[in-house]
């Protein structure tokens, strides 16, 4: 039973396409239903963040469970390193608030003086 509970959460969590099918009868001269049309619809069903958290609180990765405290802190710590150069190198890319107004300010001065030479 938990295997079938586990592989629904994933479902859920991966999120999923089904058919939905739906009937409409008509009460038929002998009195009994007749099935006057069918509709057959297509709908999905999007990621859901609950189940998944859910999933990994049922199903922990075997892998992180099978480290020694020492492990998990080694881990830890390059995740935590990993993270910071990624930070390190984002902020070094984006431009500071002084060096974009700079830049705007050259644009500008650049379509004006475009426009006073087509203007001549």
């Amino acid at each position: 039973m938990d295997a079938e509970i586990l592989k629904s959460l994933l479902k859920r969590a991966k999120g999923y396409r089904y058919s939905e099918v739906q009937d409409e009868y008509s009460v038929g001269e002998d009195g009994n239903p007749v099935l006057v049309k069918r509709k057959v619809l297509e709908k999905y069903c999007p990621p859901d963040s609950t189940a998944l958290k859910t999933y990994l609180e049922l199903n922990p990765d075997p892998s992180l469970a099978q480290m020694s405290d020492e492990e998990l802190e080694q881990e830890k710590q390059r995740l935590l390193d990993e993270l910071s150069k990624k930070e390190q190198a984002d902020s070094e890319d984006a431009p500071t608030e002084t060096q974009g107004a700079s830049n705007k300010n050259h644009s500008a001065e650049k379509t004006r003086k475009k426009g006073d030479k087509n203007g001549k």
